[in-house]
């Protein structure tokens, strides 16, 4: 089975690559190892597969404006899925976020809720999108705000309901590789806990 990788720098782009050394990352620079280099603005044919995985993300202070988020978060993103499918790829898995809602007042919600309604509407026969809480992990870029965040988590997680605390990003990425193998069609969304147990089936 070929996989393509799309955010295979980040924290669990990193963690997906590690299970699966054999997937073809997707990168806007290169990562010391065997890809396709490219702008998502511009993106070439990519090479024949048959599963997509998508973790490309920021955040609105990384990115530095609101347009400059959504041109990852969203564009990239679809741009991503697009050239995937062109590509041969049937089967799509999407980190998107917890809480995630197109009509969602705020910009982040807001942003991943809309790319999660395009996706279901591009027809990939097998679309799984994952909507973890918080991620634990430890990033390779400064995120001073998630850093403190990651560090009140277990506190945080004593008063919130299971599916909206945080989760170690070595769950995400199992769950990926496990949703990987699976064929049956149609839109699946994971939260926390189904994600955890995806995780759990990772051999």
């Amino acid at each position: 089975m070929k996989i393509l990788l799309a955010g295979a720098s980040g924290l669990v782009g990193e963690l997906v690559l590690s299970l699966c050394p054999d997937a073809i990352p997707v990168t806007r620079r290169p990562i010391g190892r065997p890809g396709v280099v490219a702008d998502f603005d511009d993106l070439p044919p990519l090479p024949e597969a048959q599963v997509a995985v998508c973790a490309l993300g920021t955040t609105r202070a990384k990115a530095g404006s609101d347009a400059a988020f959504r041109a990852v978060d969203h564009g990239a993103v679809l741009a991503f899925a697009r050239a995937a499918k062109a590509a041969g790829a049937t089967h799509f898995i999407l980190v998107s976020s917890v809480g995630a809602n197109p009509k969602a007042s705020l910009l982040y919600p807001r942003t991943k809720g809309e790319v999660e309604a395009a996706l279901a509407g591009m027809g990939f026969a097998r679309l799984d999108i994952l909507q973890p809480g918080l991620l634990i992990g430890t990033r390779s870029e400064r995120r001073p705000v998630e850093r403190f965040l990651q560090w009140a988590a277990p506190a945080m997680d004593l008063t919130l309901p299971r599916d909206l605390g945080s989760l170690p990003a070595e769950a995400v990425a199992g769950a990926i590789v496990v949703l990987g193998g699976q064929t049956a069609p149609g839109i699946f969304r994971h939260g926390n806990l189904a994600i955890a147990t995806w995780d759990s089936k990772l051999p």
